[in-house]
This record gives C-alpha cells, sequence and structure tokens, in this order.
C-alpha cells in the first residue's frame, strides 16, 4: 500500500484539510492524524475575490498569482505539520470556476482547480498528485462528484442501498447500491449561500449551533421561486458552482427578509433539494449518513430528518470522521492516481466510462 496525504480545500474558504491515509485506491489500510489549518482573514477574503473575479481573470494575474503561492504555502505548513512521511500528496487545490458541459451548451465545459503542484512537490520533497477534474470534464463529464469511489470503499462493510450526503458549500450525494453500483451528483446549494448569508447580515463566518435559522420562519415565496431553478429540474448527472443560485436568490427576494428567515429558509431549502434528488436513486436507502460542515448545524440536520423518510446521521455513527473525510479521500484518489486506476465513472459524472485522471509531479517520478 502507498502511504499518503490528502489535502482539500472547499468551497467554504475556512482553510486546508489534511489527512494521511495508507490505501492502494481500492482498500484502506491505516488511518492517521488529520488535521485543519484555517486560512487567515487576508488570504480568505482573497479567495472570494477570486471566486468573483474568475470568470473575466487571466491565469497570469498578479493577484491571481499572489494568493496562489500564499494558498500553496498554507498546504506546505498542512503536510508539514501532518508530519508523517508520505509516498503521495493528493492535493485538489482551490475550485474558483467550475463550468461543466450542460445540455444546450455549444461550449466545451471548463473546470478551474488554482494551486502550486510544483511548489508544493518542491517544499515538501514528496511526489504530488493534482488537476484530477480535467480530463473527465474534457471527456464531457461534470468533473464532480470525485468522493463517490472512497465512499464506495469506505462502505464496504455497511447495510446497502446507502446514501453518503457531504455538507459543503455545495451539498453532494452518493448512492451505493448492494452490487457496489453508483450513482452521484450535487443536490444543490448547502452551507455556501447560508454562510454568505450571515456574514452579509451579522459579521459572522457562519449559523453557529443554527442557532440563526432555528430563530426563523421559512418564506414559502422564496423557496417556491427557488425550486423553479431549472438547474434542480435536470437529470443526473450534474454538479454545480458555489456560486450558482446567488442571482436567483436575489431575484426570488430573500434581499427582503431578515437574518433569521433568510437563514431559516436556505436551510430548508438545501433540505428539500436533497428530498428531491432522492428521486433520482434506483432505490431508497436504509439511512443517510452526513459528513461535512453542515452536520453540525441542528437545523440543517433536523430539516433533513423532516425531509427525508430514511434515518439521517452524522457518518460518526460508522466510524467515520466527518471533517476529515473529503481530505482522507484526496489520499485515496492520489494513490488511484499513481496506479492509474478510473477517478470518474458514467453513474458519477456522467462520462462516457470509467475514466483515470489526475497529472504527477515531483522528484521520485
Amino acid at each position: 500500500m502507498l502511504r499518503t496525504i490528502g489535502l482539500m480545500s472547499g468551497t467554504s474558504l475556512d482553510g486546508v484539510d489534511a489527512a494521511w491515509v495508507e490505501t492502494d485506491g481500492e482498500a484502506i489500510g491505516r488511518l492517521g492524524p488529520v488535521l485543519t489549518l484555517p486560512y487567515d482573514p487576508a488570504l480568505r477574503r482573497d479567495l472570494r475575490q477570486l471566486l468573483d473575479r474568475a470568470p473575466a481573470m487571466s491565469p497570469e494575474d498578479p493577484f491571481l498569482l499572489d494568493c496562489v503561492a500564499r494558498l500553496t504555502d498554507r498546504h506546505v505548513e498542512a503536510v508539514r505539520a501532518i508530519g508523517w512521511p508520505a509516498d503521495v500528496i493528493g492535493f485538489h487545490g482551490q475550485t474558483i470556476l467550475h463550468r461543466p458541459a450542460r445540455p444546450g451548451m455549444n461550449a466545451a465545459g471548463f473546470t478551474w482547480q488554482v494551486g502550486d503542484a510544483q511548489r508544493l512537490a518542491r517544499e515538501t520533497g514528496m511526489t504530488v498528485a493534482y488537476d484530477f477534474r480535467s480530463a473527465d470534464v474534457a471527456a464531457g463529464g461534470q468533473g464532480a462528484p470525485l468522493v463517490p469511489v472512497v465512499h464506495a470503499a469506505m462502505a464496504r462493510d455497511l447495510p446497502k442501498p446507502l446514501a453518503v450526503l457531504n455538507l459543503g458549500g455545495v451539498a453532494n450525494v452518493t448512492w451505493i447500491g448492494a452490487d457496489g453500483s453508483l450513482v452521484a451528483f450535487d443536490t444543490g446549494p448547502a452551507n455556501g449561500p447560508l454562510d454568505d448569508w450571515l456574514r452579509l447580515h451579522t459579521g459572522e463566518a457562519f449559523d453557529r449551533d443554527g442557532k440563526l435559522a432555528l430563530a426563523g420562519q421559512v418564506d414559502g415565496g422564496v423557496m417556491a421561486h427557488m425550486l423553479d431553478h431549472p438547474w434542480l429540474l435536470a437529470p443526473p448527472p450534474k454538479s454545480l458552482d458555489r456560486l450558482d443560485f446567488h442571482r436567483a436568490l436575489r431575484d426570488a427576494g430573500a434581499g427582503a427578509l431578515s437574518p433569521a428567515d433568510g437563514a431559516a429558509t436556505l436551510v430548508a431549502f438545501a433540505a428539500v433539494c436533497v428530498a428531491a434528488a432522492a428521486r433520482h436513486f434506483p432505490e431508497s436507502p436504509v439511512q443517510w449518513l452526513v459528513a461535512g460542515g453542515g452536520r453540525r448545524n441542528p437545523a440543517m440536520m433536523r430539516a433533513l430528518n423532516a425531509a427525508l423518510a430514511e434515518p439521517v446521521r452524522a457518518v460518526e455513527v460508522a466510524g467515520w470522521n466527518g471533517d476529515a473525510l473529503e481530505a482522507q479521500a484526496f489520499g485515496v484518489l492520489a494513490a488511484r492516481t499513481w496506479r492509474g486506476l478510473p477517478l470518474t465513472f458514467p453513474g458519477t459524472t456522467g462520462c462516457p466510462q470509467p475514466l483515470p485522471g489526475g497529472r504527477l509531479v515531483g522528484s521520485l517520478l
């Protein structure tokens, strides 16, 4: 087996998660240390600016290059803080633009993750696997989600069918059948719009303990408008950019809501989107396991339990680490890249056949 360190910087823009994993890309052996290194407020602010400016930004833009250097340095610090040796690092980087091909689009899809893999390899002395999404998007896939094959490996001994829901800035789900078949896609917004709402109306980074959402009332008019969004009506496979629903929220009149009612409505909308997504499963899961920051929001978990017929539980009931799961997954994906194994599948991204992906850089190659 390979010793790997997975690194993930998600759409919440709060920091880099790191995890040490022993794996051959198919089975998972030892799970080692995990940690999160927060971004400083200035980097977090600048990354949010990158998201806004990315559609018109040149890869040589000085502001972008400065952000990439600082982002990469934080990843170097995370690898050093893990402190365990590794054969390969799985470096996702930071997604600043994700526009995969969709029905009616004439142009090819596009996905952009920033981060300097060569710098990371040079500073750590380790081989780095990176650029995990581009090959899938180039082949007509959605480029996301990438983690389903890892969910399947971790859930090998759990009752099936099973749904694994990740609540990050965007929510994505993996349905795993008893025969190992996979269906996976983004379900809709999750923490991203809620965090942005809190930042705008309260100055807080997120809704701690779901208190604001629990104090509010769901606005039926805004909900109805949002549920007419064409993206929600499209069948999977499909993937979402963190900012895809911001204009729709504005057009729905969400800006007129009180802070509490806006938070309650965004939480309810996320849960209803998950329930709607379940219609695309071949059969109902026996349970939902929830990972990501959203599982710590009591308002979100209450809304999911109300919207779904099956039990909804945090992934910790299965012995998983819900904060480290995505970082651990990129350790596994790094091993799959090393071995040339597929990362994406027709049932997860809509690619035409199982596709390998990722690139390798480093002195050990």
